[in-house]
């Protein structure tokens, strides 16, 4: 009987379980839960660990994540674009995160918010948050390129809905979405998503200079900015030893704009997580917004004003990870391993794969993106891979935007580093170059 060969699955997007902090979180969990009270039990603001909590979350949490990412991105001395726990809403992760934000800032069913546009290649499972939210037909992708996205071909599809949609009446549709008792909500009439630090797929980081002009584009047209800030604290370019210093959020340049109007909401909101940072069982995250208008309408949505904050328990064991100092230890951990990993990867291709495979050197983050040269099929290859060696890696197709493909599995496929030893990296990317090269003399192709 033939052994089967072990499974090594480049799709898994959660860290190795050997590094998954159980010690951490079992000595915060018990620091949390062990005195019998706490000065803030029955602070509405904060509230009992096991009790329900305020629409936005505990304010001691939401202070520290504060002084958290203030540090990070050496904004303590600035008051105009630094994070305040009032621009905060906390949620149970980026993926519900997400559902809650489309729910509670768009209208899609009544044509009152006109169009979705989502980056490509794009993280695969976002396309079913919008979907849910009721953007099916109504979502339009758009190329990234080097430093950002394609914004003449952004600024096309929004001047063409504009005109579009210029004769029609949508005054009362917010009734349908606004309580009778609440305050009016502030409706976009476009919204965008894109993860643009340490992309995933792409593993891409935009630069200030495209965030500048897509904030002003959109001011201009109504537009709603969503980032999937995942990945910005996992630099690997800067030494593992210093606090990692990320390139500014939308949510900080957003601020540095800001005209001072009371009634502004701004045109940006931080959908982040601690999944990739501490660990993902933990379904705990955070929306942060340009002012307290956007956080404020975010946490006060039906299933925050019947239950609370989604994740009472887990945002206070995470608050005690980040006072305790255990989570700039964990990231300092992740930051030196999946650093190591990419290099490993970047030097596995190079040996391996064809000459003109176009890859890069992982720069932060869980993911990168490979292609190979013209003529070879990524799919093709990928599935004599998972079928012939028991090797997952994804093709391009699993990237696309919904309704609106780019093709992208005919040559490129997604890696991730965060799941895999380095040994089961060289043995992946062996392996992966010897189907290559037999493909290439099954075709005729330069190898």
């Amino acid at each position: 009987m033939k052994e089967a060969r072990p499974h090594i699955n480049f799709l898994r997007g959660w860290i190795t379980h050997e590094l998954l902090p159980r010690q951490e979180i079992i000595a915060a969990t018990t620091s949390l839960l062990t005195p019998e009270t706490r000065e803030y039990d029955n602070d509405l603001l904060n509230n009992h660990p096991l009790v329900y909590g305020s629409d936005a979350g505990s304010e001691w949490v939401r202070k520290a994540i504060c002084k958290f990412t203030n540090k990070a991105f050496h904004l303590e001395n600035d008051h105009k674009m630094a994070s305040r726990p009032e621009y905060i809403n906390l949620t149970s992760g980026a993926s519900y995160g997400m559902l809650n934000l489309l729910l509670q800032t768009t209208l899609p069913h009544t044509g009152y918010t006109r169009q979705a546009f989502v980056v490509s290649p794009t993280y695969f499972l976002i396309n079913e948050a919008f979907i849910d939210a009721g953007f099916r037909n109504k979502i339009t992708a758009i190329r990234e390129k080097e430093d950002g996205l394609d914004l003449e071909t952004l600024t096309s599809h929004l001047e063409h809905y504009n005109e579009l949609y210029k004769n029609e009446d949508h005054r009362h549709d917010p009734q349908v979405i606004n309580s009778p008792n609440g305050k009016p909500k502030k409706l976009y009439r476009y919204v965008i998503y894109m993860i643009p630090t340490h992309s995933n797929p792409s593993g891409k980081t935009y630069s200030v200079d495209f965030r500048m002009k897509l904030i002003e584009l959109a001011r201009k047209h109504d537009m709603l900015i969503i980032t999937d800030d995942v990945y910005d604290m996992l630099d690997y370019e800067q030494p593992a030893d210093e606090t990692p210093h990320p390139t500014l959020r939308f949510t900080h340049l957003d601020r540095s704009l800001f005209p001072g109007s009371g009634q502004d909401y701004g045109n940006t909101v931080v959908n982040t997580t601690f999944s990739k940072l501490v660990a993902p069982g933990l379904r705990f995250g955070y929306q942060e917004t340009a002012n307290a208008n956007l956080a404020t309408q975010l946490s006060a949505g039906g299933a925050n004003k019947s239950g609370g904050t989604p994740s009472q328990l887990n945002s206070m064991i995470v608050g005690t990870l980040i006072e305790n100092g255990e989570c700039g230890k964990l990231i300092k951990q992740t930051r030196t391993i999946l650093s190591e990993r990419c290099q490993v990867l970047y030097d596995s291709i190079k040996k391996h794969l064809p000459r003109k495979t176009e890859y890069k050197l992982q720069k932060g983050g869980y993911f990168s993106w490979c292609t190979l040269p013209e003529g070879y099929d990524s799919k093709e290859i990928c599935n004599i891979l998972a079928n012939e060696h028991n090797i997952s890696i994804p093709d391009g197709s699993r990237f696309e935007v919904v309704d609106n493909p780019m093709h992208w599995e005919k040559r490129s496929v997604r890696l991730s580093v965060s799941y895999l030893s380095i040994t089961e990296i060289k043995t992946a990317v062996q392996v992966w170059g010897q189907v290559a090269r037999e493909y290439a003399q099954k075709h005729n192709l330069e190898f």
